[in-house]
């Protein structure tokens, strides 16, 4: 089979309506090799980076509300920092680049489940205004 391991998507596809940061972000504990007394820091499997989370709100006013939180994992060797807030608005948006989604089965309820993951967070792009290349601009 074709596809193998975390796959591909873009943002628009996870995200439709866009997303804010609810939450702080926080590197995720390796639960195998941490003990009571020592924290060790998770690292990506495939790229050996290290593994941040960070809390995130769906704004599809269609998502349910105990469906609206979701964690989004970043690989970055070091902490990723949220955007800028913004004037006027409760919580921050955001976006992410290079995600990858990796279905599996929640085993409490035995339910199909989403890891989602992404390489970089930035702040949205301006929506309808196009952007000028360097030879457009001359």
């Amino acid at each position: 089979m074709a596809l193998q391991g975390p796959i591909p998507i873009g943002f628009e596809q996870v995200f439709p309506h866009g997303c804010y940061v609810v939450g702080e972000v926080e590197q995720v504990k390796d639960f195998e090799a941490s003990t009571a007394g020592k924290f060790v820091p998770a690292r990506d499997k495939s790229t050996g980076e290290l593994v941040w989370q960070v809390a995130v709100m769906d704004a599809d006013p269609s998502v349910k509300a105990a469906q609206k939180t979701v964690s989004v994992k970043i690989l970055a060797p070091v902490q990723p920092v949220p955007p800028a807030s913004m004037a006027g608005l409760p919580f921050t948006p955001v976006e992410f680049d290079g995600m990858t989604v990796t279905p599996y089965v929640h085993q409490a309820t035995g339910r199909l489940a989403y890891s989602i993951r992404a390489r970089e967070m930035r702040a949205p792009r301006a929506v309808g205004k196009p952007s000028v290349s360097a030879k457009d601009a001359a």
